[in-house]
């Protein structure tokens, strides 16, 4: 799967000249519309331009080509219900060399080309592995004023993402977790080692092979280092490659998607494809537990209690709530290493979404600072999260009293905050801790987001690291 997730090169389309796309805001339609001439203002107004976000017009040129093209972006409450509309309208047009107007964006805010350019590049995106799939045929030349390389990088590296989640449980377990986690190491010369198999029990990562041990597939530790200078930074993936839901067996309708539940793997190999592709200046460690939670003989049951690696006993009330369990011993390890900061990503619970819906990205951290950082930047990266409490009187409802923590606390109430809770009890060695609960899942298709994969949290991430922790 290759994804061209590019703006044009000049050296592509020689002696061609670039067809300017005009951008036009609702309220601006009128005026902009008046510029032109009679017969190109009642050919807009003939084909009903007004300006409406991600609708488009083509004016004709004396020769039957396409002399120009208006681009609609709405008003600014328009673009916040529907992120990158515009440059994906622009991914649509006809087979072309196109150019936005720099002229056209006077008066805008300087964010308005900055989606215009990532929704154009992501609306590039295509996941082809099983079926063939026409690529865009509209070429666009970088937009002035933005860092051309800087954009490419956040929409390949989603573009990884998406892929890794896409791709089925047959084809995507954790031999080929390890294998792309192996190919993204190579690629920057990163170092890499892998646990494997009852290895893991002989050096002390006894959750995630219990989570892991029912599957023909054997589960593993797939630890990634790259960088030698600055703050230490670990990224922590739930790499649960298909989910049953263990003895606690899902029903159909809640199996359907759980390809998806390496998700936070997914998302942290993105995240460190960005910040190894920009060669930021710091110690960048991934840690990512992969199993799949299967069903045999062998699996752990109900009321089974697990010792983790940090000595903490757990007790296992739900097989299903597996995520919490090998992220667990994966952030023990990435504690010992004392980093700076350690976040965690996961597709842990149907909780986050019932709290916030599918396209907000929660997150937990008791650093003031990092949350303000990380709350200021998302906006402008297109990539929404919301901030959750670690709240301190729900720490009762995971101590189960037969052991030291409950996997899974009775009652339905709070879960990914008791979840998150559950996860901070393993990063004692770590200056700060930051957990996202996330989706990474399109569930229809959305402009630049077709159904299916999706990265969340990943470039506010990014913009924040890139300033320095």
């Amino acid at each position: 799967m290759s994804h061209a997730l590019r703006f044009a090169r000049p050296d592509e389309f020689p002696d061609t000249d670039a067809i300017p796309v005009h951008v036009i805001s609702a309220d601006g339609a009128d005026a902009a519309l008046a510029q032109l001439g009679a017969a190109l203002r009642q050919w807009a107004v003939t084909h009903g331009f007004s300006g409406a976000l991600g609708k488009t017009c083509l004016l004709p040129n004396e020769a039957g080509g396409v002399a120009a093209v208006l681009l609609g972006v709405g008003t600014s409450a328009d673009r916040i219900r529907k992120r990158f509309a515009a440059g994906a309208a622009i991914s649509d047009l006809p087979k072309g060399l196109y150019e936005v107007a720099s002229a056209s964006l006077e008066g805008h805010p300087q964010n308005l080309r900055e989606e215009i350019a990532l929704g154009y590049l992501l609306a590039g995106y295509r996941f082809d592995r099983y079926r063939k799939k026409s690529g865009r045929e509209a070429a666009l030349v970088a937009l002035a004023g933005i860092d051309a390389p800087h954009f490419e990088r956040l929409a390949q590296a989603e573009a990884m993402v998406r892929d890794l989640v896409n791709t089925p449980a047959q084809d995507m377990g954790p031999e080929e977790l390890e294998g792309a986690a192996r190919e993204l190491a190579a690629r920057y010369n990163a170092k890499i080692s892998v646990i494997l198999g009852d290895d893991l029990l002989a050096q002390n990562f006894p959750m995630i092979h219990a989570v892991g041990r029912a599957s023909p597939r054997a589960p593993r530790l797939i630890d990634m280092t790259w960088g030698e200078g600055g703050p230490q930074i670990t990224l922590v993936g739930k790499g649960v490659c298909f989910d049953t839901g263990g003895l606690n067996l899902k029903p159909g309708s809640s199996m359907g998607t759980m390809k998806k539940d390496m998700g936070g793997a997914a998302n942290v190999l993105g995240l460190a494809q960005m910040i190894m592709d920009a060669g930021l200046k710091l110690r960048l460690r991934v840690l990512i537990p992969a199993v799949e939670n299967a069903v045999d003989g062998s699996a752990f049951r109900p009321s089974d209690i697990l010792t983790a690696r940090n000595g903490m006993t757990v007790e296992i009330n739900n097989t299903d709530a597996e995520g919490r369990l090998v992220l667990a011993d994966a952030l023990a390890l990435g504690a010992e290493g004392a980093p700076d900061l350690m976040i965690s990503m996961a597709t842990l619970t149907g909780a986050a979404r019932v709290a916030v819906g599918p396209d907000l990205a929660p997150f937990y951290t008791d650093d003031e600072g990092l949350a303000a950082q990380i709350t200021a930047k998302s906006p402008d990266q297109f990539d929404p999260v919301w901030r959750m409490p670690f709240h301190a009187p729900y720490e009762a409802m995971i101590e189960p009293g037969i052991a030291d923590l409950d996997n899974a606390p009775s009652g339905g109430m709070a879960g990914s905050i008791t979840a998150a809770l559950f996860l901070r009890r393993f990063t004692q060695g770590a200056a700060r801790y930051c957990h996202f609960d996330i989706f990474a899942w399109q569930q229809s298709d959305a402009p630049a987001r077709p159904k299916g994969g999706l990265g969340q949290g990943i470039r506010a991430l990014y913009a924040v690291l890139s300033e320095g922790v």
